[in-house]
Order: structure tokens, then C-alpha cells, then sequence
């Protein structure tokens, strides 16, 4: 069955006896083109949403619905801060933690359709000395950091950084390979990673909201975060932008570039052709029978569906998104709380459908 699934099923149990599946989904209605069925979709969301809200304690929410490639619909859910209680809008900035990641990983392999890195070349022959001193770390590519195959831990802290296990033979979820390779594609562009993901990716996709470093702008419409009891505590502002983290955007936004990945470009434009967006989304390591990981993304087998997802936590802001390349299908959502994970499975049974198996991840935290 599913990884750790007696307390995912429990979770959903919980939720259960409040909330009953909709006879809709954007699955389903991808093959049904009735305007007034796609209504009925949005508008079970829109009842269910504030009463899985207020059960798990949860200030604000953003969700936005992708359908047969088109931003379909978006909406703002409750307040940005339970201090001031403004309200929540599509326009609401949100820290989208590791959702910053498969957004540095498309710029990457753009990098990689140029000609200007090599998807298995070691990455010590773009440094001009290693990374670290233990010799493995010739064995550590960008294929590695992407697929999460790359020794190292998550986080190193304030230890020195280790390789824990041979680079290619294992899954561990690593934001430090995302640093380092951030580190190599500074060197390769001449620019700080901000800069350069701005000028190549967030201005073409027209994400005017978006942004790795804090704006003054966002000053006016960014959501605070808020813990287990609904305490509020202030986004953090990041001076450096992170590969890894350090997104500031909207859940519209976002879904900009969910779109993205579903619609191919050429060599020439800032999108990803086909082949990439392919290799992408193509299994480099197996989780379990149902999860693998592909280039910066998530990837689900369920039955003969094939979604593409990802998470993300801040602690006191958690988003989820997930899509279908095939149907064009997808959700972005984004939560100022520490609870926000405990109501996406939930949010994207009513919007996708079906069971996902990556809310069984053993890593998220809900």
C-alpha cells in the first residue's frame, strides 16, 4: 500500500464525515466540455474550501485550477493575517518554499538545451576547485541533483556537508544539491540566481508577482505566516535568492508556469521544448510502486494516469501543486499556516480526483 499510509489514512478519515468527493473533476471534465458541469466543479470547491479551513485552523488559502492548459479559474480563501484580517486574494503573496525548486530546474535544463551545461558531466568541471573535499563529489551531476540522487542530506546546518551514500544509488530528498548547483549555474551566467531566473523565466511567463528576493512591493498584498494555533508570524524577506526556497509568489502566478511545463517551446524561446519537458518528467529513481522522482519533479502512477507534483513548507507556509501533462489538468495551492498540508489532499480529490499517492511521501510534514 501506500508509504506511511495508516496515519495519511487516518488524516483522511478525519476529513471524511465533512466533506463527500464531487461528482465532478477537471479530469473528468477535460473529456465533458458542459460549461455549466465545470461550474458546478468550481462551485463545490468553493463551499468545501472555507469548511476544511476552519477544521484544520487554517487563516488563508490561494488556489488556482489549470484546465486543458489554461488557467481555468483562481481564488483567494479567508485572511492574510489573523492580526490585521485583510483578506486573502488571487493577488496575496505567498512563500512558496520548495516550489522554488522545479522552477530552478526548468531554467537549468534550458542551460542544458543551450549547449551551456551538461546533464551528466560532474559538476566539479564547472568549480574551480571541488565543492567538498570527499571524492565522490565527482560523481555528483545535475541529473543527480535534480532526482534528489546525490548523498547528501537535506539540510546540513551548521556541520560540515557530507556525502552519506554513493551519488546515483539511492532517492534522498536534498536541498543542499539544489545549492550547490545553484552555486554552478551563478558561474555559468555570470549572475546572481534572482537575476538570472527573473530575466529568463519569470519575466517571459509574465509571473509579475513573482520573485527569489523580497520586493518592496510586496510589502502591501504578502500574507503572514501562522503556526499550529493561528499565531501570526511575519514572511521573511530574503536579501539572497535560494534555489532551493526562497520564492515569493502568487498561487495565479505560479500556475503561469504549471502551464509551462504543458506547453512546449523551441530552442530559440524561454520554454522548455519537448524534449525536455519529456526528460523532465521521465522516472531517473523509484520511491515505491507508486512514486518516482523525475528532473525537479514528483512523479505518481495512479492507475492509468500519470501526475507530475510537488510540495512545499516553510513551516508556517505549506503549498501543494500537481498536474496532468497529458489533460492539460492541474492545481496550485498555497497556505499561510502550519496546518495548510492537512486540507490539499483533500482540495485536490475535489479538483483532480482520485487518490494521490504523494501525500503518502513520508517526508511531508502535516
Amino acid at each position: 500500500m501506500y508509504e506511511n499510509l495508516p496515519r495519511r489514512k487516518l488524516l483522511r478519515q478525519g476529513f471524511q464525515a465533512l466533506i463527500g468527493l464531487s461528482s465532478f473533476s477537471l479530469l473528468s471534465l477535460h473529456r465533458n466540455s458542459s460549461i455549466s458541469a465545470a461550474n458546478d466543479a468550481i462551485a463545490n470547491l468553493e463551499a468545501q474550501i472555507p469548511r476544511l479551513m476552519r477544521t484544520a485552523l487554517i487563516p488563508g488559502l490561494a488556489v488556482a485550477v489549470i484546465r486543458s492548459g489554461e488557467l481555468y479559474w483562481s481564488r483567494g480563501f479567508g485572511v492574510r493575517s489573523t492580526s490585521n484580517k485583510k483578506i486573502v486574494t488571487k493577488d496575496t503573496i505567498f512563500a512558496a518554499a520548495s516550489l522554488n525548486k522545479p522552477l530552478f530546474a526548468y531554467a537549468v535544463l534550458k542551460l542544458v538545451e543551450q549547449g551551456k551545461l551538461d546533464l551528466d558531466a560532474p559538476l566539479t568541471q564547472y568549480t574551480a576547485k571541488p565543492y567538498i573535499s570527499d571524492s565522490r563529489i565527482k560523481l555528483v551531476t545535475i541529473r543527480r541533483v535534480l532526482s534528489h540522487t546525490t548523498g547528501f542530506p537535506n539540510w546540513s546546518g551548521d556541520d560540515p556537508l557530507t556525502i552519506k551514500f554513493q551519488p546515483g544509488t539511492k532517492f534522498s530528498y536534498s536541498g543542499e544539491g539544489f545549492l550547490y548547483l545553484q552555486k554552478v549555474v551563478e558561474e555559468i551566467t555570470q549572475q546572481p540566481l534572482h537575476q538570472y531566473l527573473n530575466d529568463s523565466l519569470l519575466v517571459p511567463l509574465q509571473m509579475r508577482n513573482s520573485s527569489l528576493i523580497w520586493q518592496s512591493a510586496f510589502q502591501a498584498t504578502a500574507s503572514d505566516g501562522h503556526n499550529r494555533k493561528g499565531r501570526a508570524l511575519p514572511m521573511g524577506k530574503p536579501k539572497l535568492g535560494s534555489a532551493a526556497g526562497s520564492l515569493r509568489t502568487t498561487a495565479e502566478d505560479y500556475a503561469k508556469f504549471m502551464i509551462a511545463m504543458m506547453k512546449p517551446g523551441s530552442i530559440d524561446s524561454p520554454m522548455l521544448t519537448e524534449d525536455s519537458l519529456t526528460n523532465m518528467l521521465q522516472p531517473q529513481i523509484q520511491i515505491n510502486q507508486f512514486l518516482d522522482w523525475g528532473l525537479g519533479w514528483g512523479l505518481e502512477k495512479v492507475g492509468d494516469e500519470r501526475f507530475f507534483w510537488h510540495w512545499g513548507d516553510l513551516v508556517t507556509f505549506k503549498s501543494f501543486t500537481l498536474a496532468n501533462h497529458e489533460s492539460g489538468s492541474g492545481i496550485v495551492i498555497f497556505t499561510n499556516s502550519q496546518n495548510g498540508l492537512k486540507i490539499c489532499n483533500q482540495i485536490v480529490k475535489e479538483a483532480i480526483g482520485g487518490e494521490h499517492p504523494a501525500f503518502g511521501l513520508s517526508m511531508i510534514q502535516y
